[in-house]
């Protein structure tokens, strides 16, 4: 199992979009302590508790808009960036179907904005993260491989395969201006500090707190849950292998073992946190999902030398115990730090 080389990032100027989100928080904090040197472009981060103000990452922080074609271009002249690591977007599924122009706006001309910002950069490697819901879903449960069809019937899903054309896109024609560019495909990430809306353990903590009945879309819904370092290590491993111009130009990273279902995690999770989950299935479900989603990750494998630490069990014990520590008045940096040092060691 390799590791992200502190040697590598050691010094190196990243820019991060999308620091201020959950999975954005964790790599800028996981990029602190490989010594990167970090700067991030993000909107503000939502009301109430958030990853960016739990964990505290250190890091020259904008809070800017991606549809602001202007800003992406005078953040990326200031910060002279080597490598870029691009998780910037409107991520849920139900907030794409009340916004879908806005889930375009944000996650396709955002994209395009920051590729033509990077035209001329001197940017060596440049990684675009889009999602597991890139590919066309038939629900036969099927793992997906980075060759399969794109699609997305549902607005967020079809944004992030329409961003992936882009990419391919901007790779064919101004490649020689761009740098190294590919993508990274995962997604049903878990862990301590996601605060995100219509997202099950968000959810879960939420009415937890509140003590009331958690409502819940669709119990038997498969997903690739996987635990956020797992996946934030197998970004970075990508960003290395693309500055050394031998890494794939699409990567899938899912979980160690099968997918499970949503039914299961809110067992796993209750088995971690001590006490049972109180929930009841919604009448009916507020939207159209994929009931089954499955990720191939062989390639990332034998590619990077990539694999998780975690299994769906242990996934879930881990983000358990940060929220419960949380809750009990712990200090969310002190405990993501932990986590990455244990994520780090060999």
């Amino acid at each position: 199992m390799r590791q992200p080389s502190a040697a590598f990032w050691r010094g190196k100027r990243v820019l991060l979009t999308g620091h201020t989100g959950f999975k954005g928080a964790w790599l800028a904090l996981l990029l602190e302590k490989l010594g990167a040197e970090v700067t991030g472009f993000a909107l503000a981060p939502e009301a109430g508790p958030s990853a960016f103000v739990a964990l505290r990452p250190v890091i020259a922080s904008h809070i800017e808009d991606l549809r602001d074609a202007a800003a992406v271009q005078a953040v990326v002249k200031g910060a002279r960036p080597e490598i870029v690591l691009h998780l910037a977007a409107q991520a849920l599924v139900g907030r794409g179907y009340r916004d879908p122009e806005g889930t375009f706006a944000s996650n396709v001309t955002g994209t395009i904005n920051l590729m033509q910002a990077l035209r001329g950069a001197d940017v060596r490697a440049a990684l675009m993260i889009t999602s597991d819901k890139v590919y066309r879903n038939d629900n036969q449960g099927r793992a997906f491989r980075e060759n399969d069809p794109l699609g997305g019937h549902d607005p967020y899903s079809a944004s992030k395969a329409a961003c992936e054309i882009a990419v391919a896109s901007w790779r064919a024609s101004f490649g020689a201006e761009i740098g190294t560019i590919a993508t990274a495909r995962a997604g049903n990430v878990i862990g301590g500090g996601d605060f995100g809306a219509e997202r099950l353990i968000p959810d879960l903590v939420r009415a937890r707190m509140a003590g009331e009945t958690l409502i819940i879309r669709r119990p038997d819904a498969t997903r690739p849950f996987q635990h956020v370092l797992d996946v934030l290590r197998g970004y970075l491993l990508h960003a290395e292998a693309l500055w050394a111009g031998v890494a794939p130009s699409a990567l899938n990273f899912g979980p160690r073992d099968a997918e499970i279902s949503v039914r299961r995690v809110l067992e796993l999770y209750g088995t971690a946190a001590g006490a049972p989950i109180a929930w009841q299935a919604a009448p009916a479900p507020p939207m159209e999902e994929a009931q089954r989603l499955a990720l191939d990750s062989s390639l990332a494998m034998q590619s990077l030398g990539w694999a998780p630490r975690h299994d769906a069990a242990s996934a879930i014990a881990a983000t358990a115990a940060w929220y419960e520590a949380w809750r009990g008045g712990a200090d969310g940096r002190a405990l993501a730090l932990a986590e990455i040092e244990d994520a780090l060691s060999p």
